[in-house]
């Protein structure tokens, strides 16, 4: 999930058309390149550096969420833009406090 939203993010200024070269644009492209990096350096079945623990991942997934969904108010763009951002990081807010630290564990295939 953490890819698409990543690349959803950079792209999200010109696919939703509100491109203007300011915060509003900026922080996006920011955030989704925040989360392709992270994406890459978690210790998961997706990362490929491995080096930030989980709970890491998901802290500052937490705190992301939150920062791009209240950042149109924050930097006083909500007049022009904000359901994007408030959208995508109530998301991402809501996708860390549901995911799992730990990945389910498989049940064995033996026979009783």
């Amino acid at each position: 999930m953490d890819y698409f939203i990543a690349i959803l993010l950079i792209a999200s200024p010109w696919l939703f058309g509100f491109y203007r070269g300011g915060i509003e644009s900026y922080i996006p492209i920011g955030v989704g390149t925040l989360i392709l990096v992270q994406a890459l350096m978690t210790r998961n079945e997706t990362g490929a550096m491995k080096v930030i623990p989980m709970s890491a991942h998901l802290m500052s997934d937490l705190a992301i969420g939150l920062f791009l969904a209240l950042s149109p108010w924050l930097f006083f763009f909500h007049d022009y833009i904000w359901e994007p951002h408030f959208i995508v990081g109530l998301l991402i807010t809501g996708q860390a406090i549901l995911t799992q630290i730990a990945p389910a564990r498989t049940v064995s295939k033996e026979r009783f």
